[in-house]
């Protein structure tokens, strides 16, 4: 009973000391837990905390950029605005300007009319009352003297035929003092007019140049999406482009020959390429610009050697090449340049002068065509002060400034110059004219010398270069046949274009009939 009491206590206290051990042991662990669930717990909250740090300096960063680039943008558009504003004030003040200026001008002209007019009408009455008072002094010295008009006029023509014959005899001796003062210049006339004879080649261009294309599908892409590409080529080359109903060919349009030719040759290589839009077309003309003044470069060397004279700067012999590209009147300015230096060599030689200067003077007198057209002023003029800068002789640019009269000729060789000038631009042939041009041409002339009192009868010959005048013995003496001779001629310089020089001839007859019965 003992025992099992014994046993039964036993196995009681094993129980209860299994429990507190058992419970001390999961306490132990619950509280191991624990810890590592807070320290879990802290950690995930300090890494949510580092990323929350990391994403709002990331949103501000972005923030500060898509407002700076705002900012820039807003100060772009600012900026830009206020250029345009600028731009439409100073149009806006040029305009106001302009206006004023000719409305000022508008003021003067018409109260310069009026002066004249007022002056016209004062002058024309003192005219009137001059004729009154001679027509009452005549009337006044006929009874004085008791002697008709007439029989005055004969007395007095008595008187002065003696005096006439005396004063004849001295200009006769001062005409044969003078005649032999000019034997020399009459005898190189003479000279100048035989070589006028040389006959040589002449060669006509125009103004417009045709490019011929495989198909009508390329005027397409010649013009672009709506018109960007030939706008870009009119604005690189300064030609008009026209692309109208002509089967497979564009029209290159413009007066300067060299643009024309920089054009056509860039126009063929874009085609060529297949790659046509306003980049390339740019690019495309730059380079053919640059190879053109290249290839005018070695041409003005050799034409200076064909014309038989040194070098000469590097400027003047580019435009002396891109004379190849200009006409005159339809005449090639480089074939007619070239011309003129020959007729200048061969007429310095006949007359003494120095060969290598007059045909430096012909080769060079056109070369103010060549340049740019902003400049202003006669072409002889402006080619003087181009050739100057670039170190030419005195003689050379005297015979390039005077060749057209803008200023005096200073020596012989001038003279040269501008007598083979007129003898290649005046030859039949060598400049192209229109018929219809031609006939109007005559009949302006016919008409202008026709406006002149006391003309009778006008004729245009030799292809407009010589006019016959015919008039009224009655009406224009000798004396006045020479002033109408020249009023004429200065009328035609300033109302017509020409090239060359026109001859005005005054014929003045009188016909006395009788009839014997």
């Amino acid at each position: 009973m003992g025992y099992y009491l014994f046993i039964g206590v036993s196995i009681v206290t094993g129980i209860i000391v299994g429990w507190f051990t058992n419970a001390k042991i999961s306490a132990s662990k619950i509280g191991t837990v624990e810890e590592r669930t807070k320290k879990l717990l802290a950690d995930c909250e300090k890494e949510a905390t580092a990323i929350k740090l990391q994403k709002s300096n990331e949103t501000k960063q972005e923030w500060h950029k898509k407002k700076h680039e705002f900012d820039l943008d807003i100060n772009q558009k600012k900026q830009k605005q206020q250029t345009f504003e600028k731009q439409l004030s100073g149009k806006e003040e040029n305009l106001e300007r302009r206006a004023e200026l000719l409305n000022k001008k508008e003021r003067e002209l018409q109260t310069s009319t009026n002066e004249i007019e007022e002056k016209r009408k004062t002058i024309q009455l003192k005219i009137e009352d001059i004729h009154k008072l001679v027509e009452e002094e005549n009337i006044r010295l006929e009874r004085a003297s008791g002697m008709s008009r007439d029989d005055a006029k004969k007395l007095l023509m008595q008187n002065l035929t003696e005096e006439a014959k005396t004063d004849a005899a001295q200009t006769l001796k001062e005409i044969r003092d003078n005649l032999k003062e000019e034997a020399k210049r009459e005898a190189q006339k003479i000279i100048i007019q035989a070589i006028q004879r040389t006959a040589s080649d002449h060669a006509i261009e125009t103004t417009v140049s045709v490019l011929h294309l495989e198909g009508d599908e390329m005027k397409g892409r010649i013009i672009g999406k709506e018109g960007r590409n030939i706008r870009a080529l009119e604005a690189a080359t300064g030609v008009d482009v026209i692309v109208d109903d002509t089967p497979e060919a564009v029209i290159l349009s413009g007066f300067d020959s060299f643009r024309r030719e920089i054009a056509r040759v860039s126009l063929e290589r874009l085609i060529a390429d297949g790659r046509i839009h306003p980049q390339r077309i740019e690019e495309v003309v730059a380079k053919v610009e640059k190879e053109l003044l290249e290839e005018a470069m070695r041409l003005g060397e050799n034409t200076f050697v064909e014309v038989g004279l040194g070098g000469g700067h590097k400027e003047i012999l580019k435009h002396i090449g891109k004379m190849k590209f200009r006409t005159s009147y339809g005449q090639n300015l480089l074939h007619h340049s070239i011309e003129v230096a020959h007729l200048c060599g061969i007429m310095a030689a006949e007359l003494g002068i120095d060969i290598t200067l007059a045909k430096r003077a012909g080769l060079l007198h056109d070369i103010g065509k060549t340049l740019d057209k902003s400049i202003e002023g006669p072409h002889a003029l402006i080619g003087m002060d181009f050739a100057k800068k670039y170190g030419e002789h005195a003689i050379v640019l005297n015979g390039i400034g005077a060749h057209h009269d803008d200023i005096p000729m200073e020596h012989a060789i001038s003279s040269l110059v501008q007598a083979a000038d007129s003898i290649s631009g005046s030859r039949p042939g060598s400049r192209r004219e229109s018929v219809e041009g031609y006939a109007k041409r005559l009949e302006k002339l016919e008409t202008l010398a026709s406006s002149f009192n006391g003309v009778s009868k006008v004729y245009a010959i030799q292809a407009g270069r010589e006019i016959r005048v015919i008039v009224e013995h009655d009406k224009v003496d000798d004396a006045m046949a020479d002033q109408l001779a020249f009023d004429i001629a200065k009328k035609i310089q300033q109302d017509l274009e020409y090239p060359g020089q026109i001859r005005v001839v005054v014929i003045r007859e009188k016909r006395a009939i009788a009839i014997a019965k």
